[in-house]
């Protein structure tokens, strides 16, 4: 029997099916048959549509948007995403690190802040957090430092303890756990917080100079956070808070931006710096490396899927 759709729900190679309501059938109280090919599909597909949950950085949402330059910086660099005027659509994902995809949003736990722009050279990725230094300086270590805040084996909870005799372990860890132990340590919602890379890149201008950069993003909404007790509250009263505000904004009209700022080191001064400049666990004194502006992105656009 056909549901006369006008326009019909086909199979995955575009196929036009009789019926997306009901199977084939040996007559009409017989059993369903295995030709059912289309049934087939789509229990197959069903079946395998979860996508496997990351091990840090797993509950997060997301919007897109564009980034627009503001600030001439091509003394700098030559990528066309930083030249004066350039437009670029960007995607944008905000994320807790160690909580699961069904944790509180509100959790105390650094934010992951990754961006993704769409440029006419191609596909510019970038990851930081909401914080300016992270917890170790060894990639050896990270493996660790996330097993430190995943569930035990023998209890299946997590274990602060587990946590803190890596820590306290590990001393390099100290300067991010005072962030994250801080007042920014629990952002009021992900339109009022910055972004940071962390991790040091690296412009080269048209005459082939090279200089090492940081990136900061910089909340034009304003630094707010919650005290442990209103997002103790809010874990409670909205899990899904920070991916439902962010969401709604947009929604209403209220898209959320960051000014973006550079720290520019010379290449050359890299070697003879007091620290090493590539130490994710120290932040470079703004003193000898000032912010410079270079332009704005905007968040206007939630995602379909």
């Amino acid at each position: 029997m056909s549901d006369n759709h006008p326009s019909p729900t086909t199979t995955d190679a575009g196929i036009p099916v009789q019926s997306d309501r009901v199977s084939l059938t040996v007559g009409p109280q017989g059993p369903v048959l295995l030709r059912d090919h289309y049934l087939i599909e789509q229990m197959a597909q069903f079946n395998r549509e979860r996508v496997p949950e990351r091990q840090p950085h797993a509950k997060g949402g997301g919007a897109h948007g564009r980034f627009e330059v503001t600030h001439d910086v091509s003394e700098y660099t030559k990528a066309a995403v930083f030249q004066p005027g350039a437009r670029t659509d960007t995607l944008a994902r905000f994320s807790t690190v160690a909580g699961e995809r069904g944790t509180p949003d509100t959790w105390r736990d650094p934010r992951g802040f990754a961006l993704k722009f769409y440029t006419s050279e191609g596909n510019y990725d970038m990851v930081g957090n909401d914080t300016p230094v992270f917890f170790i300086k060894d990639p050896l270590k990270f493996q660790h430092f996330i097993r430190s805040q995943k569930r035990r084996a023998d209890t299946n909870l997590r274990d602060n303890d587990m946590q803190w005799d890596f820590w306290t372990l590990t001393p390099e860890s100290a300067h991010m756990v005072t962030w994250l132990m801080g007042d920014r340590g629990i952002p009021r919602t992900w339109r009022h917080m910055d972004g940071f890379t962390s991790h040091t890149y690296m412009w080269v201008n048209a005459a082939g100079e090279r200089f090492y950069v940081k990136y900061h993003f910089k909340t034009d909404q304003g630094i707010e956070f919650f005290t442990q007790a209103e997002a103790d509250t809010m874990a409670g009263k909205d899990p899904d808070f920070h991916t439902r505000d962010l969401y709604d904004a947009i929604q209403r009209g209220d898209h959320p931006s960051w000014s973006l700022k550079v720290q520019i080191m010379p290449y050359a001064e890299a070697e003879s710096y007091r620290f090493n400049p590539f130490d994710m666990t120290k932040v470079w004194p703004h003193d000898d490396y000032p912010l410079v502006e270079v332009g704005r992105m905007t968040l206007d656009r939630n995602p379909t899927d």
